[in-house]
Order: structure tokens, then sequence, then C-alpha cells
């Protein structure tokens, strides 16, 4: 084949997968079986390879991810991506039809669900996807364009090939890909996402675009911000023309004049709202007309034009049947409530966490009693308290000795946690061994909670060395390995050797000892075995940590059976060094403690933005710390630091400390 001939069959395969994939994602009516697709696409991405010159940047192959960035370069957005004005109730609602209508005669309004997710601009000129930037703080974004493009139902190019078309979109992870990645999270003791709305925003910007593939994440899009070569009149107008582009819409938009027809828009779709697949968290009410709103205009922070329904959460009452424990890595014994089946936000839920001793004593929480429980952001199930006491005299009280192992269970002075004593519980092993590979340790690729777990009931994994000693007729024997994925297990394996130190400490699950602290402990002590010879003095010596983390550390280092397993790990071949890599010092070595949530970042993905810049984060607030990162429910680590008169700032002033 020439490179003429290739270069019309790229064209061919390019006009398919377009099509396809338009058909797929954004009309959900689906053509072909995934198998053909993929040969389409396999196709497609040996001709580019052959004919690195038919590579276009806006191929359908480019949506599986690229190389990891170092960072997000900054995006002014020309039109202001501002917020709506929130309403509780239909009085509310009414107040705003009627100031609409005081000054504009017989207006039409769009209704349509406020969809619960980040948003972002596309933006498009002479037709093609040129930049797609996060919402930021209303004026200045992120250029996520690269993880932009893994979205499906994002169109890289657009039929109508106007000069310049910006477009405005929700971008959300469904509620099914968000529950399969908080159970993967958890079973790698990783602390999940809270909805998927963090999940979508700590999704959208991993430097990593192959990992936004992995997450599946998905847009919808509801106003054109700019547009040139082109002329609009209503908004209606503009959504159907969007969706005439290939754009995945807002869906069931309706078009209504009175007051009425709002408020029964509103109950219609906050009946049906837990039966979507994904989240909603209000319904957005517009003025349809784009010359009305000119004339209606906006305040400082808001639309006049528009306004947000927000839904009250919902909550029910139940009986609490029963109170299980669970065992995680660390040796913690958690209380899980198991109550009468009720519908919350749309799935049957029946059991939630009750955190600790403490949060069921607080609450007097007895077997039998009525409680009330509800969905976190409609999505976590929680225990409020209890509505009507009808149980047992006594509250409940957890057992002394481990549910796996019959260990006995202690609790150490200051803490709230119950925990198994024997370090050999296979329920603390098996949990261990899962943290071990997972992201925020060694990050073994292939090795998730499922795979992991099939190791260990097979008896391959006694422990987290064992993984180093897998072979790939070892992977052969069980269910589920070929030969290519028995090899690239064995591969990642042994990449992970090379890890910096930082993440096998973290990996170790020693108490107390996170990404972050790890991190501290390598910066000043910088390899095992001045780690191993640190007391707790030297410990406490170091920023950021206290006396009882210090002695916790160093009694965990110096535990018999620890030790035997790093030295198991370093007769391996696993790296034993720490190097501090940092691609600039533009925070110049200053300290930050990060504390409540963050609006667009997980706190592991602002700790590593930091120490990639040269700064230092650290778990406790002291006279020392230059920086307090707060986000949304900050708390004690906030009051110390305004005590201590330090300096706090939001996620928008780290960046602007960074670029200066």
């Amino acid at each position: 084949m020439d490179i003429n001939e290739a270069k019309r069959r790229v064209d061919e395969l390019t006009r398919l997968l377009n099509y396809h994939n338009r058909k797929y994602y954004v009309e959900d009516d689906p053509e072909i079986e995934d198998f053909e697709y993929d040969a389409m696409m396999r196709e497609l991405r040996s001709l580019e390879g052959e004919y690195p010159e038919l590579l276009s940047p806006v191929s359908p192959s480019q949506r599986v991810g690229g190389a990891p960035v170092s960072g997000f370069k900054k995006v002014s957005h020309t039109v202001q991506m501002g917020s709506l004005q929130d309403v509780f109730s239909f009085d509310e609602v009414r107040d705003f039809f009627e100031r609409i209508s005081e000054t504009v005669d017989n207006p039409s309004f769009t209704v349509e669900p406020k969809i619960d997710g980040l948003s972002c601009s596309l933006e498009y000129r002479d037709g093609v996807l040129t930049c797609g930037s996060t919402r930021g703080d209303g004026f200045v974004g992120e250029d996520v364009t690269k993880n932009i493009m893994t979205i499906g139902s994002v169109p890289l190019s657009l039929p109508d090939k106007l000069p310049l078309l910006e477009v405005r979109g929700e971008v959300y992870m469904p509620r099914s890909v968000f529950s399969k990645l908080t159970e993967e999270m958890e079973l790698s003791s990783e602390t999940p996402f809270k909805n998927p709305r963090n999940a979508a925003a700590g999704s959208l910007r991993q430097k990593d675009s192959k990992i936004a593939a992995k997450r599946r994440l998905d847009i919808f899009c509801f106003n054109v911000q700019r547009v040139e070569g082109r002329s609009f009149s209503s908004h209606r107008e503009t959504l159907d023309y969007l969706k005439s582009q290939g754009f995945k819409v807002i869906p069931k938009y309706t078009l209504v004049t009175t007051c009425a027809e709002i408020e029964s828009c509103i109950e219609d779709i906050g009946k049906s709202r837990f039966d979507l697949p994904y989240d909603i968290d209000g319904v957005v009410v517009k003025l349809d007309s784009l010359s009305d709103r000119e004339q209606i205009g906006s305040t400082a922070k808001v639309p006049r034009w528009a306004v947000a329904y927000k839904f009250p959460p919902e909550e029910k009452v139940t009986r609490l049947k029963d109170i299980e424990v669970n065992v995680g890595r660390t040796g913690i014994i958690t209380p899980v409530a198991v109550f009468d089946t009720v519908l919350l936000a749309g799935t049957s839920v029946s059991r939630a966490t009750l955190h600790n001793q403490d949060f069921i004593d607080e609450r007097g929480i007895r077997i039998g009693d009525e409680i009330t429980v509800r969905k976190a952001g409609d999505i976590i199930p929680e225990v409020l308290g209890v509505s009507k006491p009808t149980g047992s005299d006594e509250p409940y009280k957890l057992p002394d000795t481990c549910p796996v192992c019959g260990a006995k269970a202690v609790r150490d002075e200051g803490e709230s946690a119950l925990r198994c004593s024997n370090i050999d519980c296979p329920a603390q092993v098996l949990r261990r061994i899962i943290y071990f590979a997972s992201k925020p340790a060694m990050n073994i690729d292939g090795l998730g909670p499922e795979k992991a777990k099939a190791l260990f009931d097979s008896g391959l994994i006694k422990n987290i060395a064992d993984i180093y000693r897998l072979t790939v007729p070892d992977l052969l024997s069980l269910e589920g390995y070929k030969q290519k994925s028995a090899e690239n297990l064995v591969n990642a394996i042994e990449n992970s050797k090379s890890n910096s130190l930082d993440r096998l400490l973290c990996g170790l699950g020693i108490r107390n000892i996170g990404s972050a602290s790890a991190k501290l402990l390598c910066d000043r002590l910088g390899d095992i075995d001045s780690i191993l010879a640190a007391s707790a003095d030297d410990i406490e010596a170091i920023d950021g940590f206290g006396r009882l983390t210090a002695e916790a550390v160093a009694d965990s280092l110096s535990e018999p059976h620890m030790r035997a397993v790093i030295e198991d790990l370093r007769a391996l071949g696993v790296n034993m060094s720490y190097q501090r890599v940092a691609s600039s010092e533009k925070l110049g070595g200053r300290s930050f403690v990060i504390t409540g949530t963050l609006p667009t970042m997980k706190r592991d993905e602002a700790q590593a933005i930091i120490e990639q810049n040269g700064g230092v984060v650290k778990s406790s607030v002291s006279k020392k710390t230059d920086f307090v990162l707060a986000g949304d429910d900050a708390g004690s680590k906030l009051t110390k630091a305004r005590e201590l008169g330090i300096t706090v700032i939001d996620e928008a002033g780290l960046f602007e400390l960074i670029n200066g």
C-alpha cells in the first residue's frame, strides 16, 4: 500500500469510527459490535504507525490518551464561566418568574436538569477541537484538552467549519462507573471519592490522560459561549444546533411560558432523578430569548435571567437489624449497620458504616432501633442517628476480640479506632497486599483488588514479598490468565522494584504513614537503613511529626515481623533508597498543610503538584508551617492555622504561588 492508498483508507476509517462513536456515545444506538469497532481502530493505528505523517491530532485513535504531562497551562476565559443563583422553594421560583415578567413581555423559559459534574469549555476553530479547559474561578481555568479528548461523546471535529465555536458543558461520571471505581478504591484501602462529581473533577485533572480514559467520563453540553460565522436568537435554537453538530446535549430541555409549567417540569424531573444513570442536583430555569437576556443583565456573580432550583436531601427511617464488623489493613475494626432495605436516591440501600464505638455511643445506637439514613451527596449511605429507640436497653458494644482471627482487640490511648492486635490476621494481610499494589503505594498495573485476592486465596501470595516471587507459570495455573497477561503482570511487578523508597514505605502499611509522611521521612533520612535506625526522638524532630506518631512509626519499624519483610524485599531487589525530584523550585522548600475538600483536586494530587514545584507537604500545622491549603469542610487544622497566624490559601491561591 502506497501513501495515497493509505491516506484514502485512513480517511475512510476516520469517517467510520467517528460515525460509530457518535452512534454509541451520543445517540445510544450502536450499529456494530465492539469487536468490529476495535478491529477498525487497530487498523487505523497500524496505518498511522506506518505512515506517521497521516496521524491527525483529532484522529479517533487519540482518544485513548497520551504521555503524561507535568502540569496544566492556564486558560483565560473570554466569556466568564459564571455560576447560577440557587433557589430552594417554589416561592423563590415564583419570585424569579415575576421579576422577569415585569421586564419582558410574554417570556419563554427552558427548563432542564442540572447535571452534577465539572463545568468545562470546548473551543473549536474551523470545526476542529483546539482547547478543552476547566471552569476554574470562572475567569481562568486549566487546559485539559488531552483528557477531554478521551471522552467518547466529545466530537473532535464538526460538520460546520465555523471560524470559532466555544461550547460549555458539564463533565460527569456515570453512577455505574462511580460505583465500580469506589469498590476498587475501597478494596485498595484508598480513600474513595465522596461522590461522582468529585470523581469526575479528579479524573479530568489527571496528568496521565490514559488514566482519564479509563475513568469513562461523559459530558452534556448546555450552552454556546461564543460563536463566529452564525447567529442565534434563542437558547433552544443553540441546543438544537449543537445536537446537529454531534454534541451530546443536556437531556429533556423543555420550553414553557407559565410559572405553573415551570413547577410541573421541576416536579417531573425530581420524580425521575434517581432513575437516571447520572447525578443531577437540581433543575435550571433559563430565559430562552438571548436578546431578552441582554436586557435583563447580570450581577457581578450571577445572571439575573436564570436560577437553579436545588433538591433537598432525601432521608428515610428504617430498622437496624444487625451490626457487622470488618477488619482493615492496619487492623482497624469497623462496625457496619445492617438495616431493612430502603430506597434512597434511586437505589436499594441496606448497609452503612458506623465508623467506631464513639460514633455509636454518641448516638446511643442499639440493634432494633429505628434509625434515620440518607446518602451523603446522594451516593454514600450514612446513618444520621436514632429516630425511635426500640432496641435493647444497652447501646451496642464492639467485640473485644477480632472477628476474623480471634486475637485481642485493643484501643490505643487517644484514638477512637479499635484494632486487631494480630499482625498476621488473614484479613489484615489481604488488605495489606491489596494496598501495597495500589496506586498510592507501589502502583503495580494489573494487580488490582480482585487479582490480589485470587492470588491470596490460591496460596501463591502469603505476604507482600511473595508478590516478587510470582512467575509466569504460577499465574498460568490460575483461571483468567493467558500467556500475554501473565507476562504483563510479571513485568509490571519487576518494574515496580525501581520505585522510589517513599512508595515502598507507604505500601508497607505502617500506621500513620501515608504518602505525605513517607516523603517527609525519606526527605530527611534518605535510605531505608537510616530510617530503620531512627529513634522516636529522631522522627519527632522531623517537622510534621508529633510525639505519638513518631513513637508509633519507630515501634512499627522495629517490630521483628516488619524488619523481616523489609529484608526480604531488599533481597528480592526492591529499591531501598530515595532521591527527591522536583520539576521546579517555584515553591522554594516552603511547607504546606492540606485540609478540607478541594474543588477540583484530591489531596494527593495537590500534594504532588506542591512537591513537583519544590514545596513540602506536612500532616500537621505548626509555627513552622508556611501555608495551609484549605478547601470545603476544613476542620481543626484551619482553626489552628488562624490561631497561629499562618497564611491560608485556596486552590486558586496555590496556582497563583506557582505561577508567580
